[in-house]
């Protein structure tokens, strides 16, 4: 039956455009709903037994075989015994205390991956690095150390901190809020958490290398009211990753810019906090929490549970309102808490389902991948969570700081900004390729089915644009009038599919905090305070910025070969 594509994201429906109309199929047991983007897994149906995702293997292009991107081919730990450096260990969890320090180091490790291993990073050899458990309100002090081979810096991803240790360099790229830090260097970071939530860190220097090789974490802000969620049986702290790997070797980075600079660096391997397989135990009938980190340099993750989920909060809040929802959509740097509740005993997969487009075809696929696995046992929950997962919260805190501002929602943006990108000095029978494709451009780029072109566009290349409609200034040239401390900012995003190549975009602003308060002009249901959002091609997306914390900050894709190719500019907000 032919109906309108939608996505789901994270819950909310998001309409795709009518040209998109073909692509909806009749829905049976145990096949995709393109409509709602659901994969019915009932429990010992396994879609696939490992997490692989081959890249699409499209003929070249005429004209372009042997090309290379124009970049040197780059690994770490050049001239290193990779048998001389520490195995990393899985990450372990470190509670912090008001005032407390700790010690962060960057460094080399060895990791096996497809049972080779290979040289990659790690804080303080770890993957992910350690998963810091701290209370709302308090402050920590970091003393990080820099035992790479490259320059870097730690962000706090989505943290209202002081300006100067938001861990920007000021590298002549990016109007920064401190030194990038050199090999065998150090710096000290002040942390404060005023918000409750899910938070990361990670480098801000060359993410496309040192975030996919390892340099992540994340920090969890305990909230000072101990019913803020909901009782669950068990809590998981999951950080969804890919890695791109050719048989059992690393691909190689582009040293003086970012390779794959169209559509960013999609992983051959999914991994699942740092490891290729995950698998949980439960007893039947448990309900669990899952606090869920995209850390992919750029693929959006289409999750399903193989059960209906409870979506509970967002990057820096609960929801106004709980919502059950079928599966969840989550861009790079993004982050949900859900809960599932398993029903009864047996395997239920994991999966990443979506539907992705060949390029060269110009058609869409179903794809689907195991992400990871939960089994439950024979038996019965202890204690019985059954009636607070059926529960739909109001979260009457969060509805009521909102609705002291909803009188900010329909009046006119203060600023627009819309997407774009250039392309030059390419095979032009790859921009002619590209002008063609798209006739077929997807809401959502799932996969990379155009691997070979993507791989030789790099930076020097391409230019992501996030270009001021008023003005027409792009990227760091963006001029906006500082906004004062305590006032609301309403940012208009604009996705223009008219762009040479569109794609989404995961938009990401430092330092503050916003509400997703509309999608091409219809108001968003139920509301959360967040730090990034996914803009799909083709949609219009309303921010209402709540500007609270003073300082210059960055504004950017959180695509890591978009920001290495200029799509960022500044966001300052004066005392």
């Amino acid at each position: 039956m032919n109906r309108l594509l939608r996505l789901v994201v994270a819950g909310l429906a998001l309409s795709v455009l009518p040209r998109l109309a073909l692509l909806a199929q009749d829905t049976s047991a145990g096949a995709m709903d393109m409509g709602g983007m659901v994969m019915d897994h009932s429990p010992g149906t396994a879609p696939s037994a490992m997490m692989i995702i081959p890249m699409m293997k499209n003929p070249m292009l005429p004209g372009m075989a042997g090309m290379r991107p124009k970049t040197t081919p780059w690994l770490p730990g050049a001239g290193v015994d990779i048998t001389k450096l520490p195995e990393a260990k899985p990450r372990e969890d470190v509670l912090l205390q008001d005032g407390d320090t700790l010690d962060l180091t960057a460094m080399m490790v060895q990791r096996a991956i497809k049972e080779k291993p290979h040289i990659m990073y790690g804080y303080n050899g770890q993957y992910p690095g350690p998963l810091l458990r701290v209370k709302q309100n308090s402050t920590i002090y970091v003393r990080f150390a820099n035992k790479i081979d490259l320059p870097t810096t730690v962000h706090w991803h989505g943290v209202r901190l002081e300006n100067k240790f938001d861990g920007v360099p000021d590298d002549g790229m990016q109007h920064g809020t401190q030194p990038e830090v050199p090999p065998g260097g150090t710096f000290l970071y002040k942390l404060t958490f005023p918000d409750a939530g899910i938070y990361w860190y990670h480098p801000h220097v060359r993410e496309d290398i040192q975030q996919d090789l390892g340099l992540y974490g994340n920090i969890v802000v305990e909230s000072l009211d101990p019913a803020y969620y909901s009782p669950v049986n068990s809590e998981e702290i999951l950080m969804l990753d890919d890695i791109l790997m050719d048989g059992d070797s690393l691909i190689p980075f582009g040293k003086e810019a970012p390779d794959f600079a169209p559509m960013g660096r999609f992983g051959t391997v999914l991994l699942v906090n740092g490891e290729a397989h995950y698998h949980k135990m439960a007893q039947a009938g448990d309900v669990i929490r899952f606090v869920i980190t995209n850390v992919a340099n750029t693929r959006t993750f289409n999750l399903n549970f193989g059960v209906p989920v409870k979506l509970v909060a967002a990057d820096e809040s609960r929801y106004e309102k709980e919502m059950m929802t079928d599966n969840v959509v989550i861009a790079p740097a993004q982050r949900y808490v859900v809960e599932a509740r398993y029903p009864q005993a047996g395997d239920y997969y994991i999966t990443n389902s979506v539907v992705a487009l060949d390029h060269m075809m110009g058609e869409f696929f179903q794809a689907t991948d195991t992400v990871g696995m939960v089994m439950a046992q024979p038996g019965a929950a202890t204690p019985d969570r059954t009636k607070e997962f059926q529960t739909l919260r109001v979260n009457a805190p969060v509805k009521a700081e909102i609705d002291k501002i909803r009188a900010e929602f329909d009046r006119p943006p203060d600023h627009e900004l819309v997407t774009a990108v250039e392309m030059k000095d390419l095979p032009i029978i790859m921009l002619l390729f590209i002008s063609i494709d798209t006739i077929y451009r997807a809401p959502v780029e799932f996969t990379d089915a155009m691997s070979d072109m993507n791989w030789i566009g790099t930076g020097r290349e391409v230019r992501w644009i996030l270009r001021d409609k008023a003005t027409g200034k792009e990227n760091m040239n963006v001029d906006w009038p500082a906004a004062r401390q305590g006032s609301y900012s309403k940012i208009r995003l604009i996705n223009d599919i008219r762009a040479f190549h569109p794609m989404n975009h995961p938009i990401h602003v430092h330092g503050q905090r916003f509400l997703v308060i509309a999608r091409d002009g219809h108001p968003v249901e139920s509301l959360a305070w967040s730090d990034t959002v996914l803009l799909p091609v083709g949609q219009t997306v309303d921010l209402l910025v709540e500007n609270s914390n003073p300082g210059k900050w960055m504004l950017h894709c959180h695509i890591a070969e978009h920001l290495g190719s200029g799509m960022m500019m500044n966001y300052t907000v004066a005392p």
